[in-house]
């Protein structure tokens, strides 16, 4: 397959292709000759089985006869010597012919005889055993019984007309067997011919393919690059005019070129290195930039930027790194050789020649303004943190400040209205006089109206301090129980209207930091503003929860809001409080007032 930038030549494609297919015709081939190889060797080993078997069979016809042929030579011997050795020769005989015939039967490796699974050979083999058994029985008979010097006419006899009557049937059988094995050895040769055959013709059939596929695309093939080249000589005078115009082209193009380099070596910061450092070219305007003139630059390009010893050995090792095939972007400063400090935003390009050789190529940029700027905003932001640093330092020591006022308003509240009770409740109950009961009643009365107002202090202190309805029951409960309590305690009509369906539980911090602000709006409506009708709305429509405080006290001029209240006695530092607990739970605070036309202050706090 053929790379993006790289075409395979026409004559290397054909050559791959007809290899391919010259290979795969030769493998088909090799393949078939191996598979014939293979089954002519199989079939000669089976031969080789089926032979020793037809062999063996073979013989044990002659055993047969032979062992009749030596029984009735031993009835009609009268040399003892000649009896001994034809009880011998029978023996060994028997011994062979009862071996050959298990081996045919039953198989046996010592013979080469492999076990017989033809049904029809094992039918046969079936029918034979009786005139086999009979046979042997009879010869073993004769063995065990034959007697030298004896009479054995009565033994021979018998014996000897069992082996007659069946031997005949027994060599009939033996020929049905041999012939078996003869017929399916000749049907396995016809089956290997067959095969034989079908290679032959698949070899062929190859072959055929090979002519029409192969060789006469081939001969195509050669023909047209004949005719190619052929026409190639006209195409190679066009392509000689061509490449005469393009010459042409060429030197047109490397004047406009030289024009260009003029310009660029006038207006443009650039260069051009060695692999070793050292400057192959370098623009005017870069070289008037860094103080240098043509007569230096036998020093490497380092050395040439920069007067520093630092940077000069930072810059080697990027230009060493940058030896890969990575284009690199540095911003430097540098010190020129008139004393001066210039940032340079330089791109360092690696660039390859057809020899294989690499140069570098530097582009620059002075970016020395930009950097002066930079730094001048860097400045300016530092100045602007440290400022912001400062006011919130400010605020919070007007926190600190504001907390500190706060214990001192519960002390006072403490000590001037409890304390002054308890006291007062100390004394009187110090001089009851029992004896006298007309004033003790009369002090007993001044002691309940005094314990009333002690609870009623008691628990006005507690509530403004952290209302139990809050945590337990969440911010509706809690404003309602405000709204109620203050009314009760100023004797002004402070109302709540809850325009949810159902009561709410938000984040505790929330709900918390809500309850003051509404706390302190209300109370500046009491103290600052002196209305007579407040009325706090609560609405809860997902995600936001919003609480508006109305008055219809004097109002002030809202344009004041912008900047931050100082704290004096009066409890100027509410505002900011109120600000700050909305702000911490990314809220927000609006407050809109004219003076004589009372307050409106909304707070909207978004759930999620």
């Amino acid at each position: 397959m053929a790379n993006a930038g790289h075409e395979i030549p026409l004559d290397t494609a054909t050559f791959l292709r007809i290899r391919k297919w010259y290979l795969l015709a030769f493998a088909a081939i090799a393949l078939t000759i191996i598979i014939a190889q293979i089954l002519i060797q199989l079939h000669l080993k089976a031969q080789s089985g089926d032979s020793e078997v037809i062999n063996v069979a073979g013989r044990q016809r002659a055993f047969s006869q032979k062992l009749v042929k030596e029984v009735l030579l031993l009835n009609r011997a009268t040399n003892i010597d000649d009896k001994q050795m034809l009880l011998a020769e029978i023996d060994k005989t028997l011994t062979v012919w009862k071996t050959s015939h298990s081996g045919l039967h039953l198989g046996d490796k010592s013979f080469n005889l492999p076990y017989e699974d033809d049904e029809k050979v094992q039918e046969l083999f079936s029918k034979l055993d009786p005139h086999h058994t009979k046979m042997v029985k009879a010869l073993q008979e004769i063995l065990d019984r034959y007697d030298l010097h004896g009479d054995n006419t009565q033994l021979f006899k018998s014996n000897v007309e069992i082996l007659l009557n069946n031997e005949r049937t027994f060599l009939n059988l033996m020929d049905q067997i041999v012939n078996e094995y003869d017929y399916r050895s000749n049907e396995q040769l016809q089956k290997l011919k067959q095969k034989e055959y079908w290679l032959l013709a698949f070899s062929l059939l190859i072959l055929l393919l090979e002519i029409y596929f192969i060789f006469r695309p081939l001969s195509i093939q050669i023909k047209k690059t004949i005719g190619h080249l052929v026409g190639s000589q006209e195409e190679s005078k066009n392509q000689l005019a061509k490449i005469q115009s393009l010459y042409d082209e060429k030197e047109r193009s490397l004047k406009e070129l030289q024009e260009l380099n003029f310009v660029i070596d006038n207006a443009a910061l650039f260069a051009s290195i060695r692999k070793d450092g050292s400057v192959v070219f370098i623009s005017k305007k870069f070289l008037a930039l860094l103080g240098h003139t043509r007569s230096t630059l036998n020093k490497p390009f380092s050395e040439i930027l920069t007067i520093d010893e630092g940077q000069q050995a930072y810059l080697k090792e990027v230009l060493k790194v940058n030896r890969k095939n990575i284009i690199r972007k540095e911003e430097l400063q540098v010190r020129t050789v008139n004393g001066s400090t210039v940032w340079l935003d330089m791109s360092i390009v690696p660039m390859h020649h057809s020899s294989l050789e690499q140069d570098i190529l530097i582009l620059c940029s002075d970016i020395t303004e930009r950097k002066e700027n930079q730094l001048k905003v860097a400045e300016l932001t530092k100045q602007n943190f440290e400022e912001r640093i400062q006011q919130k330092k400010a605020q919070a020591s007007q926190i600190v400040e504001g907390q500190e006022e706060e214990r001192k308003r519960i002390a006072k509240d403490i000590h001037d209205g409890i304390g002054q009770m308890l006291t007062a409740l100390k004394f009187n109950i110090e001089s009851i006089d029992l004896e006298n009961k007309e004033k003790t009643g009369e002090k007993i009365a001044y002691l309940k109206a005094l314990t009333s107002d002690l609870i009623k202090g008691v628990r006005t202190a507690t509530f403004n301090l952290t209302p139990p309805e809050l945590s337990d029951h969440g911010i509706f409960p809690a404003l309602h129980k405000m709204t109620a309590e203050l009314s009760k305690l100023t004797g002004k009509n402070i109302l709540f209207k809850n325009k949810t369906d159902s009561n709410i539980r938000f984040d505790s911090l929330a709900e918390t930091n809500i309850y003051r602000v509404t706390q302190e709006a209300v109370n500046n409506a009491i103290k600052y503003a002196d209305a007579n009708y407040i009325l706090v709305t609560l609405n809860y429509t997902h995600p936001v929860l919003s609480v508006v405080i109305d008055d219809d006290g004097n109002g002030f001029d809202d344009s004041i809001l912008g900047q931050l209240p100082k704290n004096n006695s009066e409890g100027g530092m509410g505002l900011f409080f109120m600000k700050e607990r909305i702000d911490y739970i990314n809220g927000r605070l609006f407050i809109n007032s004219e003076p004589g036309k009372g307050t409106r202050v909304t707070i909207n706090y978004k759930t999620e």
